[in-house]
């Protein structure tokens, strides 16, 4: 079993079906950790600028971090990829027992690179630090089934990624955790990669020592006594519906109203009502109904996270839980990330209701609809029909081939999430800023500047966001839930300590500024501008109900313009040349990514190092 920090990264080319183990630097280790930080690192340098994300050029890596199993919560692994929905740098976090186990099935390696594209539908096995590929003839099997037939802890996609659905996931434990947003299971579909299995046991803090144990049990104790552990044991995320709700930011039918009266039947009362058991984590359990995916009449779930009812019930006008639940199932075997999906259903909502899709052949839709909402959810997974087509690339290429582009908003085309940012003008900036397009996990200032006794400064905001973005950058490097993460003073330091990493709590604050700066410097490179940074034209006009006045531009450029001085980027969203030198990063850059205030280095002073 893997105990001390792994030194290795795993190549697996499907192309040749090879296996190669590259080593990593010491002061790339030093400087990325691990998790998001190696995912950075690899895509960086693997990846020419202008790679279609769907080509056998991308690569998918999965990633751990040298704290991945030995923290409070969830064990969590990463999904790194050039995104086919945005065409940024994206990085989607899932758990469960594949999360649990990749750390001892990888051995010494912090990460494993797909490469290539195989010629059959393929499944990758990860044992002891090696690689194995074979054949599988699950291709057309929905995530649930897929997980039954093969033996091990298995993270797999369903129809949605086989289609190259650009905001497919992939799926652990079933469908029950998933890799969501920026399509890494679109990327997964391209290579014929249908699922990688980690064998092994989990990695747990006993693993690694006494020393360990004993740091980690009291962490686990602080998690649990902290106001975020008791608020995730008592509701998990679900009563951020409430809270939405609430405060007057929770995107209603499709962004056109910011509260739902039928919220109370969809949220924490709902689940608590319904639930049958609860995990010690937090996830409540409930009894779903049986579907053509499930092996008996009693499938025990866990209840969907707080995106669903929001994005699927709140979003779509629906008030019945149990339907709720059963499109977030729909959208979980399918394998598509329920925040796009739901929003894709509602801009289509709304197209057939201002006239758009006169002339489109489409399914009967309407807000309140869960049987026209489960269809159309099932046409797209299948790309079944010119509207699911479109809807399958994202409502930016529905709204390019329809019109309709202030109908639901994105950024850097990813469809916006859970919180409406004109009740937070800081919360725009965080969508606006999000190096993989709009994500409210980056940084949630909206709980805060909602409930602020005093109005934020544009100074305030854009520092707030920054800090929220470098924490959670740091944390995802361990890999670390950020809810987890939050809760403790110093981040994860001591636990580092006992595997062999010693760090001082601002070191890990500078490797997540670093990290986050390294995936701007790649986004920058890909073409990125000021302008991709903008506000959508919905969040610039009032809410439909005149609820929320719309954002003001001229406002929101302001901030922006305060957010770069804060970040040390130029005028244009670069990292400036005294930043890179300041955050070691200069030897990294290469001549293809423009930097103000002169060239960089060439970038491959720390190469690597294979071994067959």
């Amino acid at each position: 079993m893997a105990s001390g920090p792994p030194t290795r990264v795993l190549h697996v080319d499907l192309s040749t079906g090879t296996a190669t183990s590259e080593s990593l630097a010491p002061s790339v280790r030093r400087r990325f950790l691990g998790g998001k930080g190696v995912g950075a690192y690899t895509l960086y340098r693997e990846l020419a600028p202008g790679t279609d994300p769907l080509s056998p050029d991308n690569v998918l890596v999965l990633a751990v971090g040298p704290l991945t199993g030995l923290l409070p919560g969830e064990p969590r692994c990463v999904a790194v990829t050039k995104s086919p929905l945005s065409g940024t740098f994206t990085d989607s976090y899932v758990g469960g027992a594949f999360a649990a186990r990749l750390p001892n099935a990888l051995g010494d390696h912090a990460a494993v690179v797909v490469e290539g594209e195989a010629t059959e539908p393929t499944v990758l096995r990860l044992a002891d630090g090696a690689a194995t590929l074979r054949p599988t003839d699950q291709w057309g099997r929905s995530i649930p089934e897929t997980d039954r037939a093969l033996d091990g802890a298995t993270a797999c996609i369903g129809p949605a990624g086989e289609r190259r659905v650009r905001y497919a996931t992939l799926g652990t434990d079933g469908g029950d955790h998933q890799a969501g947003r920026g399509g890494v299971g679109a990327v997964a579909g391209s290579k014929r990669l249908k699922a990688v299995v980690a064998d092994g046991e989990p990695r747990t803090p006993t693993d690694v020592g006494d020393e360990a144990a004993s740091v980690a049990d009291a962490y686990d104790r602080a998690f649990h006594e902290s106001d975020t552990g008791r608020w995730l044991d008592a509701s998990g995320t679900m009563e951020t519906l409430d809270f939405a709700d609430e405060v007057g930011v929770l995107p209603t039918r499709g962004w056109q109203a910011d509260r739902f009266e039928g919220s109370e039947r969809i949220g924490i009362d709902a689940v608590r009502a319904a639930a049958t058991a609860r995990e010690r984590d937090g996830d409540f359990r409930i009894a779903t109904a049986p579907s053509e995916d499930t092996a008996s009449d009693d499938r025990n779930s866990t209840v969907p996270r707080g995106a669903t009812p929001m994005v699927l019930g709140a979003g779509l006008g629906i008030d019945d839980f149990d339907a709720v639940v059963a499109l977030g199932d729909r959208c979980d075997r399918l394998g598509m990330d329920v925040i796009s999906a739901g929003n894709a259903v509602a801009w289509a909502i709304r197209a057939s209701d201002t006239g758009l899709l006169d002339d489109v052949e489409t399914p009967p839709l309407a807000f309140g609809d869960p049987a026209a909402a489960e269809a159309l959810l099932t046409r797209i997974a299948a790309r079944d029909g010119a509207l699911a087509d479109a809807l399958a690339d994202g409502v930016d290429a529905a709204a390019a081939r329809f019109g309709g582009d202030d109908l639901v908003p994105t950024v850097k085309s990813v469809a916006l999430p859970a919180y409406d940012p004109r009740g937070s003008l800081a919360m725009a900036l965080a969508y606006a800023t999000s190096d993989r397009g709009a994500c409210h996990r980056r940084a949630r200032p909206v709980v805060t500047e909602v409930f602020a006794t005093e109005r934020w400064s544009h100074r305030e905001r854009a520092e707030a966001v920054a800090a929220e973005q470098t924490l959670r950058s740091a944390l995802w490097c361990l890999v670390a839930d950020d809810f987890v993460g939050e809760t403790l003073s110093d981040y994860g330091a001591e636990l580092l300590a006992t595997v062999g990493l010693a760090y001082e709590p601002d070191e890990l604050l500078d490797v997540g500024e670093r990290v986050w700066t390294l995936t701007r410097l790649f986004n920058v490179r890909e073409g990125f501008t000021r302008d991709e940074d903008r506000l959508p034209t919905l969040v610039r006009q009032p809410s439909a109900d005149a609820v929320r006045e719309g954002v003001d531009p001229a406002t929101f450029d302001d901030l922006l313009s305060t957010y770069y001085r804060v970040r040390e980027w130029d005028a244009e969203g670069r990292p400036t040349r005294a930043l890179l030198d300041r955050l070691d990063l200069l030897d990294l850059v290469d001549d293809a990514t423009p930097v103000p205030g002169g060239t960089a280095g060439d970038g491959r002073n720390d190469g690597p190092e294979r071994d067959a």
